[in-house]
């Protein structure tokens, strides 16, 4: 009786200690999933990305992208690239002259192609006019630029200007910096 207490006794501690040890590894695993979806899924270098636009069965380029180093988070709800080390931004007209927009950092939400560049950003025109800003978004989908932080333009062809707000189309035609008191620079 004594030995039979005893092997069910030493059987149901077995059975107990392998389910805490099977429990502590399916624990580490779930905390493990947790880590790699904050993780990027993958990671790019030297990457040249180009936007083209179709036009007679022959893709336009519109934009081109490129950055040394891309982290690609498309395993998040609300997917996005990163691009950590850097951009070069060049975005062409019907001409195929380009404007150049260049920053430390940049972002682009693929839901709503919008890239997010931030850090010492300029945007360089052929015609040698220079934006600077610490914040610029392109709306792909728009072929727009926007801004709502401080900007300064340094013009070969207009006024220098100052402001609070930035909005153009990506050919810098027709842009509009507003000053926080309302006064308004506009190029046509």
């Amino acid at each position: 009786m004594k030995k039979q207490l005893y092997i069910k006794l030493s059987i149901v501690t077995t059975i107990v200690v392998t389910m805490l040890f099977s429990c502590e590894s399916n624990l580490n695993d779930v905390q493990q999933i947790g880590i790699l979806q904050n993780q990027p899924i993958g990671e790019a270098k030297n990457i040249n990305l180009k936007y083209t636009e179709a036009e007679d069965s022959i893709g336009k380029v519109i934009a081109n992208l490129e950055s040394p180093k891309m982290l690609d988070y498309s395993n998040r709800g609300f997917s996005f690239s990163e691009f950590p080390d850097g951009v070069r931004l060049s975005l062409y007209d019907e001409n195929n002259q380009k404007n150049v927009v260049l920053a430390d950092y940049a972002i682009v939400y693929n839901a709503t192609d919008l890239i997010d560049l931030q850090g010492n950003v300029i945007l360089i025109t052929p015609q040698k006019d220079s934006l600077f800003a610490e914040q610029l978004y392109y709306d792909q989908k728009r072929e727009w630029l926007f801004s709502n932080l401080p900007v300064r333009l340094k013009s070969a062809t207009a006024n220098n200007g100052n402001g609070d707000i930035f909005d153009s189309d990506t050919k810098f035609k027709n842009y509009t910096i507003l000053e926080g008191k309302g006064d308004m620079i506009l190029k046509d």
